[in-house]
């Protein structure tokens, strides 16, 4: 494991490698933002570093100490991640217990707390006395989603990274040449990702993934086929998959949004369709939709999922949206 592995944030990796350079190591690091993004692998990367051996400023790979770390035996590494739900004062009093002792090697013990926004506030208040005196061979990282839920005290006794969203063409390159995917089906998942490298990775390794978004297409095919088709057997579908109902609401308005590109110019469109590996069928759905429609259904679509955000039932919710679907799709029909 060493930084090559990770993709982007390389002014990030930058500054890590030059705080070893310059003996500038603090006690206490966090690093924050969106999930999988690769925080929990960068700290994971300049702790491995920090014990190396060889005192570089990335790890050798080779020493004993690098070996032990990636087999997950070294004694001076420590993770701690939420018990349930959150993480507590239990946890953070062994912390306590250990961290004073010695190193079994070498001259550092380092402690990652992940997702630490998720620590009790009696958790918390525990580890602040940590924070305030730690020895001196220790060093804590944290990583966390945000930091609005972690106490003021304990921000500012850390150095803080904040990891931003990665440009879409980074993450499409980097799954065509480091993971050997399809260069369509990569700018598909490189756009749907949202610039965050771990969701593009889970994406293009999961077969539940491609077939949702067949699905979803197949979904609106269906909604503007048959004027017959009982629309709100839909629902179970979207019930099927309430566990990530974000993700293909998100996943139909980029289907949607490149059927309304289509509808309104069908020149020089190719390099901003998101679906380029499914265009015969963006076509062809687009010349059965009007671009009046198109947009109605888009409000409709971005209504529901600004609900779900906002913890409305969802079975109720997809309802609703469904209601006003076939309002829009079979409404002018139905009152020939």
């Amino acid at each position: 494991m060493n930084y090559d592995d990770i993709i982007g944030h390389e002014k990030i990796i930058a500054q890590l490698k030059n705080i070893i350079k310059s003996g500038k190591v603090v006690h206490a690091y966090l690093f924050r933002g969106t999930k999988s993004l690769g925080k929990f692998t960068t700290a994971k990367i300049f702790a491995k570093t920090l014990l190396c051996s060889k005192k570089g400023d990335t790890p050798c790979n080779s020493c004993p100490s690098c070996i032990k770390f990636d087999s997950l035996n070294h004694p001076d590494f420590h993770v701690i991640k939420a018990e349930g739900k959150s993480i507590k004062k239990a946890q953070i009093d062994k912390i306590q217990s250990s961290i004073n002792l010695l190193p079994n090697e070498g001259d550092k013990k380092i402690y990652i707390i992940k997702d630490a926004n998720n620590m009790t506030v009696e958790a918390q208040n525990c580890f602040l006395k940590t924070l305030e005196e730690p020895p001196k061979h220790a060093i804590i990282i944290m990583t966390c989603v945000n930091s609005y839920n972690l106490l003021e005290t304990i921000v500012s006794r850390m150095q803080i990274f904040t990891f931003f969203s990665l440009e879409g063409e980074k993450i499409e390159h980097a799954l065509i040449n480091k993971y050997q995917v399809e260069r369509e089906e990569a700018k598909f998942i490189a756009s749907f990702s949202n610039g965050i490298m771990g969701m593009a990775l889970n994406e293009c390794r999961t077969e539940k993934f491609k077939e949702l978004r067949s699905n979803v297409i197949s979904l609106v095919e269906r909604l503007i086929s048959n004027n017959e088709y009982n629309i709100f057997k839909t629902t179970e579908f979207f019930v099927e998959n309430k566990d990530n109902l974000e993700q293909t609401l998100d996943m139909l308005l980029i289907w949607l949004r490149d059927l309304l590109i289509i509808s309104l110019s069908n020149q020089g469109i190719n390099n901003i369709i998101i679906n380029k590996d499914k265009l015969e069928v963006l076509y062809e759905q687009s010349y059965r939709l009007r671009k009046n429609r198109l947009t109605d259904i888009i409000d409709i679509v971005e209504e529901a999922k600004y609900n779900i955000k906002a913890n409305v039932n969802i079975k109720l919710n997809i309802d609703v949206m469904l209601l006003k679907l076939q309002e829009v799709l079979y409404g002018e029909r139905s009152r020939c």
